[in-house]
């Protein structure tokens, strides 16, 4: 949410501002903070809940999982990886939520920021590249400042929000931008901290593009072309009530609340628009984005809309079709939304994340199994983060297979079949994909060639045998379930096998890791009959063996 302007200020700020008084200052270091405890960055980590991710369907009863004996083997095999406590400081920031996250190669970058009437924000740097050890690299505070958004370009971090002008030695209005910069995942102010300040009460969203720094200033605001490098306005126009703002693929994009979607040009000067009589309330963050032909819209109650990019034509609603009984309809609102690769993420509230397929039309998969309301949530590449108020900022990954393992998995065919997977004794089956079980057992012969997620136990029986390549998956940190390899059997490895439960090898049993390069994270322990064998090469990554 952002902070709302008293009515008098709101006037004034409206007449009086332009360009002239916006200035640029380097270095504002008063109300600024670096953590430089290695613990505290440390502990911010939280796995208790990592794991496993169900997915609930529409006939779900009450968020209980459907048990059907035929239920079809799901899509996506999410997993959480971890979760992030937001930062805290005594003094007004005690009670900081994720405001906004941008994802760029191997990190991600967060920023906070505080919904009462106190000036307090944040910024978290996360690194990502080793989903099984995530850490955070680098924290910022921000005493005097909320941090509404921001985005990762070439060095910098480029940041938005409101400050106390008042209580600030340089601000000259409430709305701000910030280039930070960043060095190996840490924050560097070695060179300065650049600032620049627009009138507006405070900076709704950022948009960066090869030459220019784009930011929307919210109620009676502007959206604000800066110089990349400097800081200085080069354009800027006066807007109702801007949300945010989108520049890519040759186009810039507003959400005005009391408008729609506006499209603009190189002076900020409208060229089309896509009128919206949708309820945005007052001060609650808003997302837009678009990809190719289509404009997704966080549209509050309604849910998502869904937008041409070229005509502007209207083409769906996607509904908020799970809605608790336990919850508020005022917590259940379509906050922001995110594309990736085909599926569309909706930050649902207390009605959660929302994952939808965007094949032409929008089909549900379902509500992800998470925690808290859901305010936020960005998507890039493998990976979802959802800021989820109390329980943090929620990092998910979605197992996509890689291109070079869906090659080696080309000679056996997809899997399709039950969510829960019985191999008998006389069967020898193989099978490729990226699916999520309930759970498995194998009394022959089974080969799986993909991404793989089990809900439950696996049971490899006596004498049966169950090879792996790709990446597989069991269970979930509060949920803990084991895989078992009876007497006799053989589990075969190669690639990454996570366990959040134990290993249990029978007399006899073998478990084989081949290749140069698997890896196996087990997060109970291994209880190993003294006849059994562990062979090959892995990386240990528990040091359970």
């Amino acid at each position: 949410m952002y902070k709302k302007l008293p009515p008098v200020l709101v006037l004034v700020l409206f007449i009086f501002s332009c360009s002239d008084t916006t200035t640029v200052f380097e270095q504002e270091t008063d109300n600024l903070q670096l953590e430089t405890n290695n613990v505290v960055l440390e502990n911010s980590l939280v796995f208790d809940k990592s794991g496993v991710l169900e997915i609930y369907g529409e006939d779900t009863n009450g968020g209980e999982q459907a048990r059907f004996v035929d239920e079809q083997a799901g899509d996506y095999p999410l997993t959480l990886v971890a979760q992030v406590q937001p930062p805290s400081y005594s003094g007004g920031g005690e009670n900081l939520t994720a405001s906004h996250v941008h994802i760029d190669g191997d990190y991600a970058y967060v920023s906070y920021n505080t919904v009462n009437e106190i000036y307090a924000g944040g910024i978290d740097i996360i690194y990502v590249g080793d989903p099984n050890r995530p850490r955070v690299t680098s924290r910022l505070y921000y005493t005097n400042a909320d941090i509404s958004s921001l985005q990762y370009d070439n060095g910098n971090v480029y940041a938005v929000g409101g400050v106390d002008s008042e209580k600030s030695a340089l601000a000259t209005a409430n709305s701000f931008v910030a280039k930070l910069p960043v060095f190996n995942g840490r924050f560097d102010f070695s060179g300065g901290i650049t600032y620049g300040f627009q009138e507006g009460f405070v900076a709704t969203d950022i948009s960066v593009t090869n030459e220019n720094v784009l930011m929307t200033s919210g109620k009676d605001g502007y959206v604000t072309a800066f110089d990349k490098n400097s800081l200085e306005i080069i354009t800027e126009a006066p807007y109702q009530d801007l949300r945010s703002v989108v520049a890519k693929e040759g186009r810039t994009m507003v959400l005005d609340a009391s408008i729609g979607v506006l499209v603009l040009d190189d002076n900020l000067e409208v060229t089309n628009q896509i009128a919206i009589n949708s309820d945005f309330r007052v001060a609650d963050k808003r997302t837009l984005d678009f990809s190719g032909n289509q404009i997704v819209v966080a549209e509050g109650e309604r849910g998502a809309g869904i937008y041409n990019a070229n005509t502007g034509a209207f083409q769906e609603y996607v509904p908020i079709l799970i809605r608790p009984d336990d919850v508020a309809d005022t917590n259940i609102v379509t906050n922001a939304t995110a594309l990736n690769d085909g599926a569309l993420l909706m930050a649902n509230g207390g009605a959660g994340l929302c994952l939808s397929e965007d094949n032409g039309s929008v089909d549900l998969v379902g509500i992800i199994e998470l925690d808290g309301s859901i305010n936020y949530v960005a998507s890039k590449g493998d990976y979802i983060f959802a800021a989820s108020g109390r329980e943090g900022l929620q990092i998910i990954k979605m197992n996509k297979p890689s291109e070079d393992l869906e090659a080696r998995c080309a000679d056996t065919p997809v899997y399709e079949g039950s969510a829960n997977l019985r191999v008998g004794a006389s069967q020898t089956l193989a099978y490729s994909g990226s699916k999520r079980f309930r759970r498995i057992e194998v009394e022959g012969s089974l080969l799986l060639c993909g991404t793989w997620t089990v809900n439950n136990n696996v049971d490899i029986l006596d004498n049966g045998l169950f090879e792996m390549r790709g990446t597989f998956i069991c269970a979930r940190n509060n949920r803990r379930r084991n895989i078992t390899v009876g007497e006799n059997a053989t589990f075969r490895v190669e690639g990454d096998l996570t366990i959040y439960g134990d290993l249990i090898l029978e007399e006899g049993a073998t478990i084989e890791f081949i290749g140069p390069d698997s890896r196996v994270n087990i997060f109970g322990s291994v209880d190993k009959d003294t006849n059994a064998n562990v062979l090959g090469d892995f990386e240990d990554i528990q040091g359970k063996f």
